[in-house]
């Protein structure tokens, strides 16, 4: 089968959404005549475990790994806590104390593209030989971090293999760069580092329209779309909670705050008694302090159950027995081309889902298309009131569902033959 390298920094034991992507290309290229191998850190800092997705690593599948040195190491002796928050993009917005506010300087002006920069000499040096080994002549990258792409640029220059880079969010455009405190210089640096990377390789991957729209403006090399998917061997029904319960699986970051929700449940509570009994509002994953301060000021401290982070199969369980599943995304111009990955396992698990949003986000097509759920501005008082009260009067009934379509195309086997396509 004709083999080809994958660079990725997020690898199991890695939790999140960042290691999934991956995973499943691996899983399904060798179905398409494609022999994966993978190359990833040996000991990396991941912000979230998830060891129950090493059983999902196919077999007989080679891995190689070479150490990182992770500067965020050091800052934990600084502050564990927010040396993980600023790690897996948690940034306050709101009292930032005078060591967060340095460390993201560090972070933004220092580590250039990204903290993994350290990685790029080491790895280049260990693959090239790899590749005159394997005889490897197709390799992909992909990020963030956006220094993984780096590796793939100089293993072109040198080997002249084919490079395909993989951009899982964008680059210069993606809205935490203004968080980091970046100088003038820093940010030119960013821009630099951008435009090289996509106007070397030889492919450009993005997971929405919108950036490749944005890449089209910067580079003439071809630009395809993959999205993020789901995997068909967990769709399935389950039993559902007895109670009124709004979900929302995975970070919920402090811009991903939609104040107008809590307010319009909130009153809701207030109104009717029969309401404010059957709610529930279920959080699993991370949830930022300003996300919780803002649910305390909203009266809703009686209904919030946190779970916290739960391994992968256990989150995909309760995607399947919740009532409602919410998707937020910060309202911003620069956020309309993220497409959360749980999107598409919100998908397959057919529960409705509520999003949240900015106008124009590239989610709302893919929603609305499938009819798997509402799509709202975050200025949409009223119209979230309809929904949540439509919704709750048909889950009276025990008539609260929605009839998809059209979603097998977002299955991660039919997106990795996308991809051997491609290769």
């Amino acid at each position: 089968m004709k083999k080809v390298l994958i660079i990725t920094y997020y690898w199991p034991p890695a939790g999140g959404p960042g290691v999934q992507r991956w995973l499943k290309f691996v899983k399904y290229l060798p179905d398409f005549g494609i022999d994966p191998i993978v190359f990833a850190p040996e000991n990396p800092h991941y912000p979230i475990k998830d060891n129950s997705l090493l059983d999902e690593v196919p077999e007989g599948v080679i891995v190689h790994r070479k150490p990182i040195f992770e500067p965020y190491r050091f800052a934990e002796i600084l502050s564990s806590k927010k040396t993980k928050r600023i790690s897996s993009g948690i940034i306050r917005t709101k009292n930032q104390s005078a060591l967060e506010k340095a460390m993201l300087w560090v972070r933004g002006n220092f580590f250039i593209p990204d903290a993994r920069k350290y990685w790029v000499k080491p790895s280049v040096l260990y693959l090239s030989q790899l590749l005159e080994k394997e005889d490897i002549k197709s390799v992909i990258t992909t990020g963030p971090p956006h220094s993984v792409h780096l590796i793939g640029q100089r293993l072109k220059r040198k080997h002249q293999v084919k490079w395909i880079t993989d951009f899982r969010d964008p680059w210069t455009s993606i809205g935490y760069h203004k968080k980091l405190r970046l100088t003038v210089s820093s940010q030119r640096k960013h821009r630099a580092l951008e435009r090289s990377v996509l106007n070397t390789a030889d492919l450009l991957l993005t997971t929405s329209d919108t950036t490749r729209k944005e890449f089209k403006a910067k580079t003439k090399k071809p630009i395809e779309l993959i999205t993020n998917g789901f995997d068909s061997s967990y769709s399935g029904g389950a039993n559902l909670d007895g109670k009124f319960t709004i979900s929302h699986i995975g970070s919920l970051l402090t811009g991903r705050n939609p104040e107008n929700l809590w307010k319009v449940v909130s009153e809701m509570a207030r109104e009717d008694e029969i309401f404010r009994k059957e709610l529930q509002l279920e959080f699993v994953g991370v949830v930022s302090e300003d996300v919780l301060d803002s649910l305390h000021e909203h009266e809703l401290t009686p209904y919030i159950h946190l779970r916290g982070y739960v391994p992968h199969d256990q989150a995909l369980q309760r995607q399947r027995e919740t009532q409602i599943l919410l998707l937020v995304e910060i309202d911003s111009e620069e956020t309309k081309g993220i497409i959360p990955g749980k999107l598409f396992e919100y998908m397959a698990a057919r529960r409705p889902i509520l999003a949240i949003g900015p106008e124009g986000w590239d989610a709302s097509t893919i929603i609305s298309g499938t009819n798997t759920g509402k799509v709202l501005l975050y200025q949409d008082y009223s119209r979230l009131k309809n929904v949540l009260l439509e919704w709750f009067a048909l889950y009276r009934k025990g008539e609260l569902n929605l009839a998809s379509k059209g979603i097998e195309k977002y299955s991660r086997k039919a997106l990795t033959k996308q991809l051997a396509e491609y290769l």
